[in-house]
């Protein structure tokens, strides 16, 4: 039972993730105006960036449960602790930068978020892939 709740969670996870990038973001920037979308975003990440945290933790509580290799397990936690390094650390510094007018500071934060989260997409894709 385990293994299944570990890659359930996993696989909710990569299809919120996707979503959110193919569909939820482009959507929101060509569909609402700048201080909408702004304002958005800013409530949106903690909360994305936190229940992906939950979720994964609890995938790696799951794994950790069903006797997971330990690549996967640390894989999973490591995942988990990003993502709410980005909910509590880096979504406030990046909403900080923009706030100050801080563009360098804020483009490098914000590639900075970009890049963890892909990071994280493909881990997740490859423990679903491992798992077979």
């Amino acid at each position: 039972m385990w293994p299944y709740l570990t890659q359930l969670l996993i696989a909710g996870n990569v299809g919120i993730m996707v979503f959110f990038t193919v569909a939820v973001a482009p959507t929101i920037f060509t569909a609402l105006p700048p201080e909408w979308s702004a304002a958005y975003v800013r409530k949106f990440f903690p909360k994305y960036f936190f229940f992906l945290g939950v979720t994964t933790a609890a995938a790696a509580a799951a794994a950790f449960a069903g006797g997971t290799d330990t690549v996967g397990l640390a894989a999973l936690t490591g995942c988990a602790l990003v993502f709410f390094f980005s909910c509590f650390w880096l979504t406030p510094r990046i909403n900080r930068a923009r706030d100050d007018k801080q563009a360098t500071a804020f483009k490098a934060l914000h590639w900075v978020s970009v890049g963890l989260n892909m990071t994280q997409l493909v881990i997740f894709i490859w423990l679903l892939f491992a798992a077979g």
